[in-house]
This record gives C-alpha cells, sequence and structure tokens, in this order.
C-alpha cells in the first residue's frame, strides 16, 4: 500500500499503554511477544487467557468475581464471565489518575458557553440526577430515552441511568419525529428527557413541537424532563419537569446497582434504511473490557489525556467517546456546526481545550484538505498527539494531508467497526507504523479474515469481512428478538458460527487492513469485485463533485451489466459531456477500465440516512424497479426527498419492468446551493445540514 508516514519511537514500550501491558503479561501471567503480530494472534487464538489479562490488569471493579472467562464459545451465543455482577458506571467514575479538581468533562458548542466538570462535579452531578431517576421510579429494566445533544447533561443521564441498572437510549435532537419513534417504541421507555432545542451556527432550532409529538407517540412515558438548552429562561411545558428539579439537592448517596455481565446497559439502533431500525442491545460487562482495551492500547488514552470526537449522540462513536474517564483520560464534548464559521473551528477548539487525541471523519479530513486548510496555521496543534478517522475509509491522499498540514509527528488511526460492536475492531496501536491509506491492524481480541467467494480466508486479496471468534461487546441481542431470528439474520445467516459484517476488505501480509465498501453493495464487472469506495476515493476528490452514489445493475443474461454514476456537483454547476470525459479519464487513470461507468447523471442530492450512509443497497433497488416505499424506510432519511430522482430515472428507463418511452431523464435540475465542499448530506432539521461526521 502507501509509504511508511509515521514509525513508533525507539523507546515506545516504555512509553505506551500497551508497552506497559506487555509488561505486565511478562510479570504477571509469564507470557512475552516479539511483536504486535504474535500478542494479536496469542489474543485471537486463547481467548480465555487475552479477556482475563484484560479484566485483571484494567482491575474492573467488580461485586461478585466471575467463576469463569467464556463459559461458551459459540456464535451467537458466546457466554463471558459467568457469575460476575459489576456497574458500567461505577468504572468509568473511578476515573483512574484523576484527583476530585481535575477537568474530566470539557464542553464547547454553538448553543451556550465551554463548561467544565471536575471529577467530583461529575461524581455530584450523577449522584443528584441517579436520585432524580429513582424519585421517578426508574429502577433496574426501565429504559431512559434521551433526545439530547453532545453535552454534560447527556453524558450525566447515561451514568446515572447505568448506575440504577436501568437502559438508557439516545437519539441526537436533529432526528425527526418519525425516526425517534420508529427507535423508542420498540423500547418502550419510562422517562424521556429532552432538549427544547439547540443552535447550529449561527441558526437556532426550536424543537418543542418534535418533543411534543414524541411524547404523544409514546403511551410508555410516565414522566418527561426539559433541558432548557435552547432558551434558559423558557418554563417546561405542562406535564413536564426540568432538569433542575430532576437534578436537585439531595442526602442520597452515589450508590451503583451491581448486575450481571451481559444485563442491558444501552440500546443502539442499526440505520433502519429497509425496515425498523434494528434495536441492538449492549451488555455492562462487554462494553466496558471492549472500551477499556481499545482506549487504553490502542488509542493509547490516560490520565494525560483530552480525548475529543466529533459525533452526535446518534452515532455510536458517541458511546465510544464517553468511555474515556474509564481510562483516566477527560473527554472534550462538542455540539454543534463543525463548519461554522468555517472548517478550521474544530482545529481551534483543540488548541483552546489542550485536546490531546483528535477523533473525527474521512469525509471531514477530505473537506478540510479540499478547502485548502492548513490547521497547523491556524492553531497551536502541538499538544495533538493522535488523529482518529473513521465512518467512511480514508483514502492515500486523506493520510498524507494530515501530515503535511496537521503535524507530522502525531499517530494518524484510521479505523472500522460499527454499532453492532461499539467499537472498532481493525484500527491503529502505538507498536506499529502508518502506512498511507492502510489501517494499521486488527485490533487485539477482534479474529478479523476475509472470506473468498468459497469461504475460505485469503491474505492479500478482496474478501467478505468476518469476525471468526467472539468479542465481549457482540451484542448481547436484539430487543424484542425472543428467540434470536433476527439477530442470527443479520449476522449468521451467511457463514453459520462466523459473524459476517457485511464490507469488503484486504488483509495485507502483515495485517494491515483496506475496507473497500459494503459487500452488498459490490460493483461486479466481468467477475472482478470492485468496492465503491476507493470510486468515491476519486470521483469525489474533483472539484466539480459534491458527493455521489455509484450503482451495477446486473444482467440477467449474463452480460456485463451496467454501472451507473450519479452525481451532486458543486454550485453553479451542470452535468456536460466535457466533465464525463474528466470524470471517466480519473477513473481510468486512477483506477482501472473496469471502473468506468456506463452512465453519468447529474442529481440533486445523493441519499443518505440519519446517520449519513449512502444507500448504495436502496437506490440499486429502485433503478430495478422495486418500488421506493420497499426499497427504503423514509423515516430512516436524512434527505427522502432524493429518492424521487432516482424513481423518475427508473421509469423511464427501459430496462425496468415497467418502461415508457420517454429517454432518460434522472434529474434536470440544477443542484441547491451549498457551502463550500459542503458534504451537506443531512437535512433533518431547518438549520442543521452540514453533517461531516461520516457516521
Amino acid at each position: 500500500m502507501g509509504d511508511v508516514l509515521w514509525t513508533p519511537p525507539a523507546d515506545v514500550r516504555e512509553r505506551s499503554r500497551i508497552g506497559d501491558y506487555l509488561r505486565w503479561l511478562a510479570e504477571h501471567r509469564g507470557l512475552e511477544f516479539a511483536d504486535y503480530d504474535a500478542l494479536w494472534r496469542w489474543s485471537v487464538t486463547d481467548l480465555d487467557a487475552f479477556w482475563r489479562s484484560i479484566w485483571d490488569y484494567f482491575e474492573v471493579v467488580a461485586h461478585t468475581p466471575p467463576t469463569g472467562t467464556l463459559a461458551d464459545r459459540g456464535m451467537p451465543g458466546a457466554r463471558w464471565f459467568p457469575g460476575a455482577t459489576l456497574n458500567y458506571a461505577e468504572n468509568v467514575l473511578r476515573m483512574p489518575g484523576r484527583g476530585d479538581d481535575d477537568p474530566v468533562v470539557i464542553a464547547h458548542g454553538q448553543t451556550r458557553a465551554p463548561e467544565t466538570l471536575t471529577a467530583a462535579e461529575l461524581r455530584e452531578r450523577v449522584r443528584r440526577v441517579a436520585a432524580g431517576l429513582r424519585r421517578l421510579g426508574v429502577g433496574p429494566g426501565d429504559r431512559v430515552a434521551a433526545y439530547a445533544p453532545n453535552i454534560p447533561e447527556t453524558f450525566v443521564l447515561l451514568l446515572a441511568t447505568a448506575s440504577l441498572g436501568a437502559i438508557f437510549s439516545s437519539c441526537a435532537p436533529e432526528f425527526g419525529t418519525r425516526s425517534v419513534t420508529d427507535r423508542w417504541q420498540q423500547i418502550e421507555p419510562k422517562v424521556l428527557v429532552a432538549v427544547d432545542g439547540y443552535r447550529y451556527g449561527d441558526k437556532a432550532v426550536d424543537r418543542r413541537g418534535e418533543v411534543a409529538a414524541i411524547r404523544a407517540a409514546l403511551p410508555s412515558l410516565t414522566h418527561t424532563v426539559s433541558i432548557a438548552y435552547l432558551d434558559p429562561a423558557g418554563p417546561p411545558a405542562e406535564g413536564v419537569i426540568s432538569w433542575a428539579e430532576l437534578a436537585a439537592a439531595t442526602d442520597e448517596p452515589l450508590t451503583f446497582t451491581p448486575v450481571p455481565f451481559d444485563h442491558p446497559l444501552y440500546v443502539l439502533y442499526s440505520s433502519g434504511t429497509t425496515g425498523l431500525p434494528k434495536p441492538i442491545v449492549h451488555g455492562h460487562g462487554g462494553i466496558l473490557l471492549e472500551h477499556l482495551k481499545m482506549l487504553a492500547l490502542h488509542h493509547d488514552l490516560g490520565p494525560a489525556d483530552r480525548f475529543f470526537w466529533f459525533t452526535t449522540t446518534g452515532w455510536m462513536m458517541w458511546n465510544f467517546l464517553v468511555s474515556g474517564p474509564a481510562v483516566g483520560a477527560a473527554i472534550v464534548l462538542f455540539d454543534g456546526n463543525p463548519a461554522h464559521p468555517d472548517l478550521g473551528a474544530l482545529w481551534r477548539m483543540t488548541e483552546q481545550t489542550g485536546t490531546t487525541y483528535f477523533g473525527t471523519s474521512a469525509p471531514f479530513l477530505l473537506a478540510c484538505r479540499k478547502a485548502g486548510l492548513v490547521p497547523k496555521e491556524i492553531a497551536d496543534l502541538t499538544a495533538l498527539r493522535g488523529v482518529g478517522s473513521t465512518g467512511a475509509p480514508l483514502p492515500v491522499e486523506g493520510f498524507t494531508w494530515v501530515y503535511e498540514n496537521v503535524s507530522d509527528t502525531l499517530q494518524l488511526q484510521s479505523l472500522s467497526g460499527g454499532t453492532d460492536v461499539c467499537t472498532g475492531f481493525v484500527g491503529g496501536v502505538p507498536l506499529l507504523p502508518v502506512h498511507a491509506g492502510e489501517i494499521t491492524c486488527r485490533a487485539l481480541g477482534a479474529k478479523v479474515e476475509a472470506r473468498s467467494a468459497d469461504g475460505t480466508p485469503v491474505i492479500g486479496e478482496l474478501g467478505e469481512l468476518v469476525i471468526t471468534e467472539p468479542m465481549p461487546s457482540m451484542p448481547v441481542s436484539f430487543w424484542n428478538d425472543s428467540d434470536g431470528s433476527r439477530y442470527r439474520e443479520a449476522y449468521f445467516e451467511v457463514y453459520p458460527g462466523v459473524w459476517r459484517h457485511g464490507d469488503w476488505i484486504t488483509v495485507n501480509e502483515r495485517g494491515g487492513c483496506v475496507i473497500t465498501g459494503r459487500s452488498d453493495a459490490t460493483l461486479n464487472r466481468g467477475g472482478v469485485r470492485l468496492g465503491t469506495a476507493e470510486f468515491y476515493s476519486v470521483v469525489e476528490g474533483l472539484d466539480e463533485v459534491v458527493d455521489s452514489v455509484v450503482v451495477h445493475l446486473e444482467d440477467d443474461q449474463g452480460g456485463a451489466g451496467e454501472l451507473l454514476l450519479f452525481v451532486v456537483l458543486a454550485e453553479g454547476l451542470e452535468l456536460d459531456d466535457e466533465l464525463r470525459k474528466k470524470i471517466c479519464r480519473e477513473l481510468r487513470t486512477a483506477l482501472s477500465p473496469r471502473h468506468v461507468p456506463d452512465e453519468i447523471h447529474q442529481v440533486r442530492a445523493v441519499p443518505r440516512t440519519l446517520s449519513a450512509k449512502k444507500l448504495e443497497v436502496p437506490v440499486k433497488k429502485i433503478l430495478t424497479g422495486t418500488p421506493v416505499d420497499r426499497a427504503a424506510a423514509k423515516g430512516a432519511l436524512a434527505n427522502p426527498e432524493s429518492l424521487t430522482a432516482f424513481t423518475a430515472f427508473a421509469q423511464r428507463r427501459p430496462h425496468t419492468p415497467t418502461p415508457t418511452p420517454t429517454p432518460p431523464a434522472p434529474d434536470p435540475h440544477p443542484p441547491r446551493p451549498r457551502p463550500p465542499r459542503d458534504l451537506a448530506v443531512r437535512v433533518p432539521a431547518p438549520g442543521r445540514s452540514l453533517d461531516l461526521s461520516g457516521q
């Protein structure tokens, strides 16, 4: 793959947390490993020994010790740490290495002034809110829902809910009513905590109407709590209590309900593009162990760090971020438009907060590159030693931009994982160099493989991404899936007993990984499988192209089929033959003749989910004649109106089941005005249109 851009320092084992872990293994387990590859192979072979070492090394606080490590290794249904009782919130609030007066939550945003909570203040707020929830009748197993952004109150609510053994679920407040109720009607929350609105850049967005509609659609609610976020002086609606009342002074001590290892901690959701979002249940113990491992051993975070990830509460990276205090790191929260007043905003915040690890998405980094931004010239980034990128594959040019324009001494970690496991299972590690365009390694304890069409593992070849051994953070279950059938269908239907994730991956000889797109959106031309990620890297690298989606329509007669590319162009541009030739030339030169599309069409917008994923498969279904309501659940889309152009295109094509004599005309209208290189693909609420999260 690409050139080496960063090399670990000679004393990396003395300076890093994974180095300390290796010394601990030698002293306490009599195990020594020559390199990362040997350590990884042990971690995915001797699962009992590896995961018990994580438990012991991080000194997990348990109320009842486990009687074993892995009672049942089969998937699905692996049983971890039988007999153990613990509480996620207790382990997070331990905050190792943080004194009472040390900052642990640093919150910035565009709705109110920055706020900092010390370790003592965070524990105090959790104590009060836990007592308030208890007064509302919340106990083990009850669901508490947060319609709230990435602010301290949401983090406090998660910890307070978990401390009681209750179950947390969040939706970002830009989610519309239908999207929220599609999720929460399934889990029937008892308490709803919601903001009255927020500011996105310089725009105020009132959400009181949406909150009222959500309340009306959830008969399970017994109480609603309002956070006066947009209007601090505004009174709560009738029948609603204020956050101040929930967090009122009390003498009740902060206690933690002991729960089994797999007791539900929170419910996350799939995008729900072809039906109701899948409610994915994660457990206290599995999330705790996985996040301890990743945050400390892979991201190298500890008490000296301030950890930031640009995310909303509707993306699993928020759940990942807020586990930071469990390894002693302070966390930096941000709520607002990351491009307001310009794309330098988050980099300047990095200087202001003393952030040492800056997490973001590939779309954000590529947007900064395309805008010609040089972060090191607008902010003092000397404290920054790590940058994380996820949400989409980061191409070579993204890697080189970071090292040329942010810092040539930091470690860039591209990682991939998902809501399903609430972590990254391929990523970076301090022990290995960074190669341009490459995910450095498979994470400890994650037996990731590439499988060929016949199901055999392959090295150096494109294959299906599978996980062949269980991980503790695999879902406990899906909600209301009593027989486990939906769970099995989601991950284990293709390869019984093996987790199929749905991505194409290439694992090279040294263990590095390249993910090239969703396997269910594969482009198969002449028997050669092509990933979509490399397509987008080339096409969206052109100044004229803002966004794009590519699909391959197979030929039932065994022919090559058709490769169709749809592009969203920069403001004021129209697709003409000259630009079509330029796109084809770039694809042929950068990739191969097989990547040259048969047709290129202009559309106003690419359909995306609320978490900003491109809807390649639903677009393909629509183009082959599937009615739009069956191809995609509009409530899961950020911009459902974008499907109209593809529906009209399908109806006019002679290849669809209902042809008309009208020639193809996908969308003759010019694109709507957008900010420069906006990646503004999510428009769920007025004023909240710019999404660079890559969720």
